[in-house]
């Protein structure tokens, strides 16, 4: 039960932002599939709504559940927020720029390569947040 134990707390933040992740990419489904299957809405005009509906849903769970940032001064929150919608905006347009590649130039079904071009958005996310938007301070001796 130790063992078990340790590996979860050594992996926690990368355990954490599967689940998170996992539930931004289910947020990101719905508001897109109810924009394209049920309102009629264009698959790119939906795909950016269900963008940004799923990257203020992902900052804020990032920042408190995954990478525990719990600071609130309005210099770092600014920071946060800056860097990971500037991160999202990035990774939203290779993910808007892979389905008009796949779907309209290459008649692709929208659902699947909406499928692939997620999980490639959640790898690059993941790295940009860990590294540079919710990088932990060095302690300051």
């Amino acid at each position: 039960m130790n063992k078990i134990r340790e590996l979860l707390e050594k992996y926690w933040e990368l355990i954490s932002y599967a689940f998170w992740g996992v539930m931004t990419t289910l947020v990101n489904y719905v508001v897109y599939f109810i924009c394209t299957k049920a309102i009629g809405i264009d698959y790119l005009i939906a795909n950016v709504i269900a963008w940004f509906v799923a990257v203020v849903f992902a900052f804020w769970v990032n920042k408190v559940y995954v990478f525990r940032s719990y600071q609130k001064d309005a210099k770092t929150m600014v920071r946060e927020f800056g860097t990971f919608v500037s991160a999202r905006i990035l990774s939203g347009i290779l993910e808007t720029g892979m389905l008009a590649l796949f779907v309209e130039a290459m008649h692709f079904n929208d659902s699947v390569i909406k499928i692939i071009a997620s999980v490639l958005v959640v790898i690059i996310n993941y790295v940009l947040s860990k590294l540079i938007i919710f990088k932990k301070q060095e302690e300051k001796a």
